[in-house]
């Protein structure tokens, strides 16, 4: 049996309750919302876990392949409930609308939907704003009614095709907020929650290079922004009906290299989740008397998942990792005390190990690393290795739970975790410091991990294997280039692998909208040459390279197959032209032998 089928069974025979996550949970009311099986249901709060529930819809009405609800969102007196249908094959979605009765049924769908939020306006009608996405873009704002009232309509379009738009509601459910962004610039409107059909009412016009989110309670805003210095996130305040940025008072900063995770508004508390030093913190600010208390969470901690609720008495979350199931958590304000789910204590705390390390990038910049290995391994430089890397759109490294990620650590593999420049992990400055003509950062970033762990007795070249998806794959395949002998193999899921001539069309989606991250070789020589420096595509040379796993997607606008196709047809055609002038075969890295 070879490796990958012996993953694969080890699967196959897991309790599959061991690894359940639940996704597009909603409680409102008495009720849960959420999905059984191929259906949108409900059930009684107290009932969630049973098989008491109440079918509202069934997705194969669609005849969708593999459809999942993404997204639930019920109207504020239970009379809809609005749901964001997707398959794993593609982006393109259908919101759907359930008219919740005796027996269900589904009044309206609109495709091509990508944010949408219920409010209720002055004749107590339901209305229902959702945002159009056509070729990944989302720049119009519609506004919906159903019932004898039935209407459908545009309310707002942006017209700079490098922003686009999303819409949230605030805690409270006081004000909608349209939110018009780009990589590094923000400007929201708010809709009145209880005058939906008046103007929005601008907070603050966009200012190049800043970036901020609204939330609202009793009559005050609380605005997380990176206006000012330092150009970190910090949460501001001003009343509700002085909204400009003229007015913002300073009400909390982060510590230096802190990266806000989420935020969350109670009634008398406010809560910030945040990471600092490639740990999980929660911050719960007293509103009353402005009291802070800053509680660390457990060290094998690597990821939250918020939940929706509605209790103004508990803040619950859960935690996460790569090789642990998410487990729930709950902060209760009188007790002023964090409580973890009671149960079964999970096995991979025992057999299993979680280390943060810092490497040191050619700058002397100190890069975090989070390493998973088996307690009881022995000889660690003999171990597998897989790494992981992503280090763009100031976005985390992704660390939720992946089911084979356990089964390789239970397997004797080790798994790194390498939280390089350009990512968000340490903040907006982090993020900055590994984009546009910093991108080459994340670069060395990247490679001193590999030495650093490789150096510490984390395994060897010649058991290396680097993983990446998407942006990820540009530091992956840059190392190739650059630092063949590092790695024994490389899987990539749809990567980005042609920077140049990507970003030099732009007809392309997304192009507009990735300038801030990548340089407009279009217009800017400089960021030209510099994307010529490390560009995967474009550095493709006759060299020895690690076995290359390419996963790609016929229908993917995100990361187009016709781009991917030519990069591992210029990759072929080097290490064939490579393998005739050396008359060499293919032969592991640190080996001196023919394999």
């Amino acid at each position: 049996m070879d490796a990958f089928e012996k993953v694969r069974t080890k699967l196959e025979t897991q309790p599959q309750e061991e690894y359940e996550i639940i996704n597009a949970e909603v409680k409102h009311g008495g009720f849960v919302y959420y999905q059984e099986g191929c259906c949108l249901v409900r059930s009684k709060d107290e009932e969630a876990d049973n098989d008491n529930y109440e079918v509202l819809f069934n997705l194969e009405e669609l005849k969708l392949d593999q459809p999942f609800i993404d997204c639930i969102r019920v109207a504020p007196d239970e009379k809809y409930v609005a749901a964001k249908i997707r398959t794993e094959d593609s982006e393109a979605s259908t919101c759907i609308v359930v008219k919740l009765s005796d027996q269900p049924v589904m009044e309206a769908s609109f495709p091509n939907v990508s944010s949408f939020e219920w409010v209720k306006d002055e004749e107590e009608e339901d209305v229902l704003f959702y945002t159009f996405q056509r070729n990944l873009r989302c720049h119009d704002v519609y506004r919906a009614t159903f019932g004898d009232n039935k209407r459908n309509e545009r309310f707002y379009t942006e017209k700079d095709p490098s922003y686009f738009v999303f819409l949230y509601l605030t805690k409270d459910s006081r004000f909608l907020t349209i939110n018009i962004m780009n990589k590094t610039t923000s400007e929201v409107w708010l809709i009145d929650g209880l005058s939906p059909w008046d103007p929005p009412v601008l907070i603050q016009k966009r200012i190049h290079g800043v970036l901020y989110y609204v939330e609202h309670r009793d009559d005050e805003l609380y605005i997380l922004t990176n206006v000012g210095e330092p150009t970190e996130f910090k949460l501001m305040r001003t009343a509700a009906d002085t909204p400009a940025i003229m007015n913002w008072d300073l009400f909390f900063t982060m510590k230096r290299n802190t990266k806000v995770v989420d935020l969350d508004m109670f009634k008398d508390h406010c809560v910030l989740f945040l990471k600092h030093s490639n740990l999980l913190y929660v911050n719960v600010i007293g509103l009353a008397d402005d009291s802070v208390r800053s509680l660390k969470l457990p060290p094998w901690a690597c990821g939250f998942i918020m939940d929706t609720n509605s209790d103004p008495k508990n803040c619950p979350f859960q935690l996460c990792s790569p090789i642990r199931p998410p487990k729930y958590y709950t902060y209760k304000f009188a007790e002023g005390k964090l409580f973890e789910e009671t149960g079964h204590e999970d096995p991979i705390t025992k057999t299993s190990r979680v280390l943060r390390l810092e490497a040191k990038s050619k700058d002397g910049k100190s890069v975090p690393m989070t390493i998973f290995h088996k307690t009881d391994s022995e000889d660690l430089q003999k171990k597998p290795l897989l790494v992981h890397v992503y280090g763009a759109y100031g976005m985390d490294l992704k660390m939720n739970f992946r089911p084979e990620r356990r089964v390789l650590v239970d397997d004797g593999w080790i798994l790194a975790y390498c939280h390089v420049r350009g990512g968000g992990e340490l903040g907006l400055q982090w993020h900055a410091d590994g984009r546009l003509t910093k991108k080459l950062n994340g670069l060395a970033d990247l490679e001193a991990c590999i030495k650093t762990l490789h150096g510490q007795g984390f395994s060897q070249p010649s058991l290396t294997a680097l993983t990446a998806f998407s942006a990820g794959g540009v530091l992956v395949g840059a190392l190739c280039n650059s630092n063949p002998e590092l790695l024994r193999a490389v899987t990539l899921e749809a990567p980005f692998l042609d920077v140049l001539n990507t970003m030099m069309d732009t007809t392309l989606p997304l192009t507009l909208e990735e300038l801030e991250e990548w340089g407009n070789p279009s217009s800017d020589e400089k960021h030209k040459n510099y994307i010529k420096r490390y560009c995967p595509y474009q550095n493709i040379k006759p060299q020895h390279y690690p076995s290359i796993h390419i996963t790609a997607y016929e229908n993917d606008e995100r990361v187009p197959l016709k781009g991917i196709v030519s990069y591992t047809d210029k990759l072929k055609e080097a290490i064939m032209e490579h393998a005739k002038d050396t008359g060499e075969g293919r032969r592991p890295p640190g080996s001196r032998e023919h394999s």
